[in-house]
C-alpha cells in the first residue's frame, strides 16, 4: 500500500481548516483515512498547528510520502513554530482576542472602503460644479468679447472721425489763405485805383481851363 501524509480540507466557506491525515495514496482525495495526524488553521495571525511528531516520524519511516506542505509544517513542528505558524491549541481567550481584531479590522476596512467612495463623490461632484460654473463663465466671456468688439468699431469709427475734422481744419486754413490772398490782391487794386483818380483830376483840371481860355478867346473876338 502507497502511503501518503496531506492535508485534508474542512471547514465552511472562506473558512477553510485543515487535518493532517495519513491515506491510501490510490484512494480517493475525500476518502478513508488510515491515521489522523493533527490539524492546522491557518485563519489565525500567526497560523495554529497541532501536530504528532512521533507518529508523523513512524510513517515516514514506514516509506509515507509527505505533500510540500505537510512537509513545510513538519519542518516548523520540529523547530517548536516561528512567526507565521505556532504549535498548539488556541486558547479561548487567544480566540476571542483574534475575534475581536479580525472584527475591528474588519471594520476598519470597511470605513476606508466608505472614505474612499465619500471621496470619490465629492470628487464627482467638485468636477459637476467646475463644469457648471465653466458653462456659466462661457456666456460672460463671450459677452465681454462681444463688447471689447464694439468698442473697437467706435475707436475705429473716433479716428476717421479725428482725420475728417483734420481735413476739414486744413481745408479751411486753405480757403483763408485764399481769401486774404484775394484781399491783398483787392487792396492793392484800390490803391492803384487812388493814385490813378488824382491824375485824371487834374487831367480833367487841366481840360477845363483850356476850355475856359477858348471861350474867353472866342469871347473876345465877338466883342471886338
Amino acid at each position: 500500500m502507497s502511503v501518503k501524509i496531506r492535508l485534508r480540507r474542512t471547514g465552511r466557506k472562506k473558512q477553510a481548516h485543515y487535518r493532517i491525515v495519513v491515506a491510501d495514496s490510490s484512494k480517493p482525495r475525500d476518502g478513508r483515512i488510515v491515521e489522523r495526524l493533527g490539524h492546522y488553521n491557518p485563519l489565525p495571525d500567526p497560523a495554529r498547528l497541532v501536530l504528532d511528531l512521533e507518529r508523523a516520524d513512524y510513517w515516514l519511516g514506514q516509506g509515507a510520502q509527505a505533500s510540500d506542505t505537510v512537509r513545510k509544517l513538519i519542518n516548523r513542528a520540529r523547530k517548536g513554530g516561528d512567526e507565521k505558524v505556532v504549535l498548539g491549541e488556541e486558547s479561548a481567550e487567544q480566540r476571542d482576542a483574534r475575534r475581536r481584531a479580525e472584527r475591528v479590522a474588519k471594520r476598519e476596512a470597511e470605513k476606508a472602503v466608505l472614505e474612499a467612495e465619500r471621496a470619490e463623490a465629492e470628487a464627482a461632484r467638485a468636477e459637476e460644479e467646475a463644469a457648471a460654473e465653466a458653462e456659466e463663465e462661457a456666456p460672460e466671456a463671450e459677452e465681454e468679447e462681444g463688447a471689447a468688439e464694439p468698442s473697437g468699431e467706435v475707436a475705429q469709427e473716433e479716428a476717421g472721425a479725428a482725420a475728417e475734422e483734420e481735413e476739414e481744419e486744413a481745408r479751411a486754413a486753405a480757403e483763408e489763405d485764399e481769401a486774404e490772398a484775394e484781399e491783398g490782391a483787392t487792396a492793392e487794386a484800390a490803391a492803384e485805383e487812388e493814385e490813378a483818380e488824382p491824375e485824371s483830376e487834374a487831367e480833367e483840371a487841366e481840360e477845363e481851363d483850356e476850355d475856359e481860355e477858348e471861350e474867353e478867346e472866342e469871347d473876345e473876338e465877338k466883342a471886338d
